[in-house]
């Protein structure tokens, strides 16, 4: 039997903005995001069953004590996670071993791009389709670099560059272990009227109302780089935009502060990377 290596990209969300709120209470958004080269690998088997992880994060320093410094797990059982969707969505029946190298819980779309990986394989194209298994499905499975509207299956790509047009810019993730949740962060800026984000994201006030703690990671990141860090998405991954050769000397420098500070985290530079191919 051939096993079939599917790669799920992780998303970053460069700016977002909350332009309104449907009666059935999702929210409707403006948004920019890219695909990274940081990615989840699943290894599929059709016609079996089963579901496991492997976890391959690449955290660094010390697990987190504190209540919300808990990192979100994938889940495996008793109800289905977003593999298992996907696969029950298309009608396939697979064992899937899934080595996870995305944090959860970390705005970065691990479990969307998980499942638009599936989706892809299977040939689905149609957006609304994605988007009954998740907001950030839609885009994952488009991939690259794009303009993300509506409650996110408005997906209109921007200019195809070349890989080496995009090799002068890199990102520097700074994700602490910390499991933030989506619908808590919305549910913060519902509570706070709608602030918008003076850093091109409306929802870091609400982030940082939510989870107080993600103070002190902007602030290390900040402190480093010489610039203010953007949220991705709902959060807790932090980021800067820079020269690669700068950012692999400033990630050894976070890692660090991360390490010295008793803290735990994974700190990774990546790179953008175009649309999605299939299989």
């Amino acid at each position: 039997m051939t096993t079939t290596l599917l790669t799920a990209n992780a998303k970053l969300t460069t700016s977002l903005r909350v332009v309104g709120r449907r009666e059935d209470g999702y929210h409707l958004i403006d948004a920019e995001m890219v695909s990274l080269d940081l990615a989840d690998h699943l290894y599929v088997d059709e016609g079996l069953d089963g579901f496991s992880v492997r976890d391959e994060i690449r955290w660094i320093g010390l697990p987190g004590t504190a209540p919300e410094a808990e990192l979100a797990e994938v889940p495996t059982g008793p109800g289905p996670n977003l593999v298992e969707r996907a696969l029950a969505l298309c009608g396939l029946r697979a064992r899937c071993t899934l080595e996870k190298h995305i944090p959860p819980a970390a705005g970065l779309g691990g479990g969307s791009s998980d499942a638009a990986a599936i989706l892809r394989w299977h040939g689905v194209t149609d957006l609304t389709t994605a988007v009954s298994l998740g907001a950030d499905v839609p885009f994952c499975l488009v991939g690259g670099a794009a303009r993300v509207s509506g409650i996110g299956e408005i997906v209109e790509p921007l200019a195809d560059v070349s890989t080496e047009a995009l090799e002068p810019t890199a990102f520097l993730l700074v994700t602490p272990r910390l499991s933030v949740s989506t619908p808590t962060v919305y549910s913060a800026w519902d509570d706070l009227d709608g602030p918008a984000g003076d850093n091109g994201n409306d929802l870091e006030p609400a982030a940082l109302t939510a989870y107080p703690g993600l103070r002190w990671w902007r602030d290390l990141l900040g402190a480093a780089a010489g610039q203010r860090p953007r949220l991705a998405g709902s959060g807790g991954t932090w980021f800067v935009e820079g020269d690669p050769t700068w950012l692999e000397e400033l990630a050894e420098s976070v890692r660090g502060d991360v390490v010295s500070g008793r803290e735990s985290a994974m700190v990774t530079t990546a790179r953008r990377v175009g649309a999605a191919a299939a299989g």
